[in-house]
């Protein structure tokens, strides 16, 4: 009889139930629905972290299963937090222009109504006409729609470019952290349409809510929680069947798998393209928790971080793309806020502020060189250790299959 792929992948469950367990956790101890023993920062700084895991499983599902090392996936994940930061900042700002103009004896019209929005939002660049990316900026579910439709169609066409040319490795890293550059020098300028340098700010502020941010940051929380959650369950499923045999195949021996008559180009268009929207999800939420957002956060080195981020934790693996993830994210926001205690050493003193991004380029040395599994890999070890002790390589495609020295018995 067949099993579903979460039945044959327990880990899936188990990490569903971590998952489950740490929500209840965070909202017993926040601030808006629990005890508040967990500040209302605190509670922000985790669902960032929530979304910077989901962004890894999309980088692990293209980068450790497919084996292609993409340097642009976080162009998509800025991308989604500029386009709900659009309607954010545009309802945000419509609801302060109607009270402010609604003082007068006369009610304002229509166009002296986006008048004053084009004059709020693009003064600080010399501006107030609204570019024609725009256009939907006053329909949220438009501007939902375009979190996931904006970035799909960049990477469609650019992996269209790519892939037909069958352009692979290195050159294809090269290829992604190009345009990911050359989209955030484009976004730096000010007739960009996205406020140049100045960026997005005050997306925190939810358009028309009074509740306070004890609430809202809990509200994001949740939100972060059920999109790595049903992420994980996508991408575990992807994995699991027949597009995932091909796309390991790939990673493995691409001449072999266009040998046999798959098409190559396409299995990569189509992943690169899911994760690239996966990608987009996790920004459209994290950007409303950190407030604000400006091209810099579309950098190259943040998408070098996010390699970064799933070797540590183990790339292959799923869980592992979390766990990097989150290990770093916290490690970063505590060594780099001032948390960790300065280290004396007479003549000079450590500042880990200064110091953190030294010790992450060692610890991702010394997991290449000596942990090349990275933190899953701890998982495997306990996991061979709990399994009846066979030796010999399968003689089957599954790992339940017969093994050699069992078969000379």
């Amino acid at each position: 009889m067949n099993r579903s792929f979460v039945a044959r992948n327990p880990s899936i469950l188990i990490f569903l139930a971590l998952l489950a367990l740490f929500t209840l956790g965070v909202t017993i101890l926040s601030e808006g629905f629990g005890v508040g023993m967990m500040s209302t920062s605190f509670v922000k700084t985790l669902g960032k972290t929530l979304c910077l895991c989901l962004v890894a499983v999309a980088m692990d599902l293209i980068w450790g299963y497919a084996g292609i090392l993409s340097l642009g996936h976080f162009a998509f994940f800025g991308l989604g937090g500029y386009m709900i930061g659009m309607w954010l900042m545009y309802e945000r700002t419509r609801l302060i222009v109607v009270d402010a103009l609604a003082q007068g004896q006369i009610p304002p019209t229509p166009q002296e109504v986006v008048d004053g929005i084009g004059n709020q939002i693009f003064g600080v660049v010399g501006s107030s006409d609204f570019p024609a990316i725009w256009a939907f900026a006053d329909s949220l579910t438009l501007q939902l729609a375009m979190v996931v439709l904006v970035p799909g169609l960049l990477a469609l066409v650019f992996g269209w470019l790519a892939f037909r040319s069958r352009v692979t490795g290195v050159y294809l890293s090269i290829l992604t952290q190009a345009m990911t550059l050359a989209l955030a020098l484009y976004l730096f300028q000010n007739d960009s349409g996205l406020r140049g340098n100045n960026g997005l700010s005050g997306l925190q502020n939810l358009p028309g809510v009074t509740a306070s941010q004890d609430v809202v940051s809990m509200w994001f929380f949740w939100g972060s929680a059920l999109a790595l959650g049903l992420g994980y369950l996508l991408a575990a499923w992807v994995v699991s069947g027949k597009f995932g045999s091909v796309i390991r195949g790939i990673r493995d021996n691409e001449a072999r798998v266009r040998f046999l008559g798959y098409s190559v180009e396409a299995y990569k268009l189509a992943l690169f393209t899911l994760t690239a929207c996966i990608a987009a999800i996790a920004g459209a939420l994290y950007y409303p928790q950190a407030g604000i957002i400006n091209p810099a956060e579309i950098a190259p080195i943040a998408s070098i971080y996010l390699a970064v981020w799933v070797a540590i934790g183990g790339r292959g693996r799923l869980y592992g793309a979390v766990i990097g993830a989150a290990v770093v994210s916290l490690l970063s926001t505590w060594f780099t806020g001032g948390q960790a205690p300065d280290i004396p050493l007479g003549v000079y003193t450590i500042k880990w502020v200064d110091w953190w991004l030294v010790l992450l380029g060692l610890s991702f040395v010394a997991v290449t060189l000596f942990a090349p599994q990275g933190i899953g890999g701890l998982f495997d070890l306990i996991s061979d250790r709990l399994r009846p002790n066979r030796h010999g390589a399968d003689l089957g495609p599954d790992q339940g299959s017969l093994r050699e020295k069992e078969a000379q018995q």
